[in-house]
């Protein structure tokens, strides 16, 4: 990540200490969690020999468990490869998940199929990756737009279904006028834009952002970041914010949980995990983030080794192979992820320890 990505996004904040919104929830149940995620798991079969046999299986996804209030961001932050997109696949069920539930409301959408599971995806949305591949380029924007309308029949005549595309493009930041062109004449940062208010359409409750940013400029970065806060205050819509950028991160949440190797390693809030990371791996990521000032140069941790393959995972921590400060029981013994501090969750068996860079 450059030094210019962070910039801009501190300069469109306005102030360098960037913090998420504060939402006000007196309109929401904030004693039941809007969703949560117990014991997930997501294994994909791998097939060897002449019969296509399943010898093995790759585990993506392996006993995740997190909450999410009403109208809260949670980020996801981690290496690529390390399961975040499929965990977010899997609870809005694009992916299978292999066992474990998936709780929206107090209602498991796991056990739900067919109709049943069609009106339930009106409360959960999807912002993808790829701006341009989610979006069908035979069809135009008043169409992807609408599709979702005509799914659950969300209008009741042609003049409201219109005037309900173009708000939704109003409140993206897009001219009503676009509604009859087609995707290939859009920026990507437009094209993102248009996929949001896709999602929108159905009023959904929770959003899995799925790296919304990560494809786009610099600068559209920031005004979509900014459009999603815009959002989020003024439909109390929750997200799971998922990212490789440490930076976005920071910004857009209030909590931030980091992956590794398909489980979680460390969960706490934005400013504590950025400040006071406990776990190894979360401390390396940190340190690979540069400072905005100039004159002050955070010291690199290099982790050394590859990230082990999900098919054979190591025994014991599964970051123990290349973690600095690993001991002789890190090899055998599984760490909890455990409170660490308070509202700080790291799974590690030497929590807090620092881990000083090699010179």
């Amino acid at each position: 990540m450059s030094l210019l990505r962070r910039f801009v996004i501190f300069a469109v904040c306005g102030y360098k200490d960037c913090a998420p919104t504060e939402l006000h929830f007196e309109s929401f149940d904030i004693g039941m969690s809007l969703l949560e995620v117990k014991d997930l798991k997501v294994h994909f079969p791998v097939k060897h020999g002449m019969f296509s046999r399943v010898r093995e299986f790759v585990k993506a996804v392996d006993d995740v468990s997190f909450a999410i209030e009403p109208g809260e961001t949670l980020g996801l932050v981690g290496e690529s490869g390390c399961g975040k997109t499929t965990l977010g696949r899997a609870i809005v069920r694009l992916v299978e998940p292999t066992a474990g539930s998936v709780l929206l409301s107090g209602e498991d959408i796991t056990q739900m199929n067919g109709s049943e599971l069609r009106a339930r995806r009106r409360k959960f949305q999807m912002i993808f990756q790829d701006p341009y591949g989610s979006l069908n380029p035979r069809m135009t924007v008043e169409q992807i737009v609408g599709e979702a309308l005509d799914i659950h029949q969300l209008t009741d005549s042609k003049s409201a279904r219109q005037k309900r595309i173009l708000e939704l493009l109003q409140d993206v930041g897009l001219d009503p006028v676009y509604a009859q062109r087609y995707p290939h004449e859009f920026s990507g940062g437009q094209r993102q834009r248009i996929g949001i208010a896709r999602t929108l359409a159905v009023e959904p409750e929770l959003i899995i952002c799925d790296e919304p940013v990560s494809a786009l400029d610099v600068s559209v970065q920031a005004q979509i970041i900014n459009l999603l806060q815009d959002l989020q205050q003024q439909r109390g819509i929750a997200y799971l914010f998922i990212a490789h950028d440490l930076a976005v991160i920071e910004h857009i949440s209030r909590r931030v949980m980091v992956m590794y190797l398909g489980k979680i390693v460390e969960t706490a809030d934005a400013k504590t995990i950025i400040r006071e990371p406990q776990h190894p791996y979360t401390q390396a990521l940190i340190s690979a983030v540069p400072e905005v000032d100039p004159e002050t140069k955070r010291q690199r941790i290099i982790l050394p080794g590859d990230v082990p393959s999900p098919i054979h995972p190591p025994p014991g921590c599964p970051f123990h192979p290349r973690c600095p400060i690993a001991e002789a029981r890190c090899q055998t013994e599984v760490p909890a992820l455990r409170e660490v501090k308070k509202d700080h969750f790291a799974a590690c068996h030497l929590a807090g320890t620092k881990i000083e860079p090699k010179r």
